[in-house]
């Protein structure tokens, strides 16, 4: 039987704003020394909550863990339409409001429960001929993209306040919550981007259980495994 450090698995991080994925990956890997870290499923910088973390031999579960259904909870707001569909991006285009209700907003957000083919947004990771579409959209180049199916569980509104609805949406890997507002605000006529996002679960694991990232940089090195999750149990998940 093969056999596994302490370190093999992975550790539940509560992303903040700010850092990217690919950040949280590299300050863990410098403040531990550990050679193999690795991510499951990106999170936009000013996007925080829960980002697997894995360690050592546990990286070879990417995949398997990447693969898990999400739950998001957010913020849209609707009147402007941003080029990134979300905050982060510049805005395109601002429209006045009519009025909204929440029940208006949950009839209309029923409507994307299901599967449906989602276009993703030019501001994306996701690669045209080996290069990322937002090294593109910073030369102001648009190219044409290719929808993908999703499926979205269960999307619902709790609060509205014009001009920002919150809400809660579960979903399947490699759906764009920002694309669901844009689409959203474009069924309403007044156009709409994201204005935040918390990524609350991930397959079976809850931001509940997370701890921050500057609490895991603070922890001694010998106190780190005591937060891993290991391995074997990982691939049992």
């Amino acid at each position: 039987m093969q056999d596994f450090s302490s370190l093999d698995g992975a550790i539940l991080i509560d992303k903040p704003a700010g850092p990217t994925s690919h950040d949280v990956v590299d300050a863990i890997r410098r403040r531990f020394q550990i050679k193999k870290v690795g991510h499951c499923g990106t999170l936009d910088p000013n996007a925080t909550g829960l980002l697997i973390i894995v360690l050592g031999r546990g990286t070879k579960l990417s995949e398997k863990l990447m693969g898990d259904d999400k739950v998001y909870e957010g913020t849209i707001r609707f009147g402007e339409t941003t080029n990134s569909y979300d905050a982060d991006g510049e805005i395109l285009e601002t429209k006045p409001v009519s009025p909204l209700t929440l029940e208006i907003l949950n009839e209309e957000a029923a409507k994307f429960v299901g599967d449906q083919m989602q276009m993703p947004p030019m501001v994306s990771a996701i690669k045209m001929n080996g290069v990322p579409l937002y090294k593109l959209a910073r030369k102001g180049i648009e190219v044409v993209r290719e929808p993908r199916l999703i499926h979205i569980y269960n999307f619902r509104f709790i609060n509205y306040s014009e001009p920002l609805g919150e809400f809660r949406v579960a979903c399947t890997k490699g759906t764009y919550v920002r694309s669901i507002a844009h689409d959203l605000g474009q069924k309403l006529g007044c156009g709409a981007h994201l204005a935040k996002l918390r990524r609350s679960v991930s397959g079976k694991f809850d931001v509940a259980d997370a701890k921050r990232l500057d609490e895991i940089l603070n922890l001694p090195s010998n106190e780190l495994e005591k937060r891993v999750i290991p391995f074997l149990k990982l691939a049992a998940s």
